[in-house]
């Protein structure tokens, strides 16, 4: 039975990849941090020892490495802590995974592109340029990982899909929004394109790219949705049969929020290099899968 090593596997994505391997029968670790529990190892991907120690004990044949600060305004305000979390600890399970011969899965962001109105989509040869301490962290940990052979980075755009709590993704808790709305007026980005893609997508990709092996060391997967998160919200409400007129559109865009994090227009990734490496991009019914989730079926 193949072994697979997944960190963040307590997080909104690393739960789904844990899920899949396991689904397609390998022999699958999770490791944690601070929501470690039950079978998910604690592990502090920072402490360079305890992650030899683990890959000593595994021996992966595969690690997909699903752990980061993935909130591009906890990166703004943080940006020593981002840099050992998504940088130095990415870079010590880099290490680590070769020297056990394994292959390595990084995790990246569509926000490694500058998102500049026209530029969309992005092909793997367009040169990164981020606006922000998230993006250029993830792109120094692509750098990071990519100096040893057997590496792959995998580019993914917002992610949604089954959570523990909606804040969990930037996707998800907008149905939270929606039902703050019905009480009081919300305010709602109305400028930025994003693409959300679900995480058992995601998570189905990683393990083909583990069975594959592509030799191309960066890879890109999106959905094709593409929605501001205040056409999010008006989807929400058709959904749930609920008023949407608290929604209040947004079109002052392209500006620094309060933190100073500066947003991308448009990082629509094109996947044309998965499909060369005969992966399916296909992705779930953005409103099929949720009327699927919140149980809203119409007959």
């Amino acid at each position: 039975m193949p072994s697979a090593l997944v960190t963040g596997a307590t997080g909104l994505l690393g739960r789904q990849v844990l899920k899949a391997f396991e689904e397609a029968g390998w022999q699958a670790t999770g490791t944690g941090f601070s929501r470690a529990s039950g079978e998910i190892r604690k592990l502090d991907i920072q402490d360079e020892d305890a992650v030899a120690q683990l890959f000593a004990a595994i021996k992966p044949q595969v690690v997909v490495h699903c752990a980061a600060d993935r909130q591009p305004d906890s990166c703004t305000k943080n940006p020593e802590a981002a840099h050992r979390l998504n940088v130095t600890a990415t870079e010590t399970l880099a290490k680590a995974a070769s020297s056990q011969n394994a292959l390595l899965i990084y995790i990246s962001t569509d926000y490694v592109f500058p998102g500049v109105q026209g530029e969309a989509p992005y092909t793997t040869s367009h040169t990164p340029k981020p606006t922000n301490v998230y993006g250029q962290t993830k792109l120094d940990g692509e750098k990071a990982v990519l100096k040893y052979p057997d590496t792959i980075v995998l580019r993914v755009p917002v992610l949604y899909g089954p959570t523990d709590d909606n804040k969990e993704s930037a996707v998800n808790i907008l149905m939270d929004s929606l039902y703050k709305s019905q009480k009081e007026p919300v305010q709602m980005d109305d400028w930025a394109i994003r693409y959300p893609t679900n995480t058992e997508d995601v998570a189905r990709v990683c393990v083909d790219i583990a069975k594959k092996k592509p030799k191309t060391q960066i890879l890109q997967f999106s959905s094709e949705d593409r929605m501001t998160k205040y056409e999010i919200c008006q989807t929400f409400a058709e959904i749930m049969d609920l008023p949407a007129d608290g929604i209040k559109p947004n079109k002052d865009g392209g500006k620094p929020g309060p933190d100073g994090t500066l947003r991308p227009y448009d990082c629509h990734l094109d996947t044309s290099e998965l499909k060369k490496a005969g992966i399916d991009v296909s992705t779930v019914d953005f409103v099929a899968w949720w009327r699927r989730h919140v149980g809203a079926f119409r007959h």
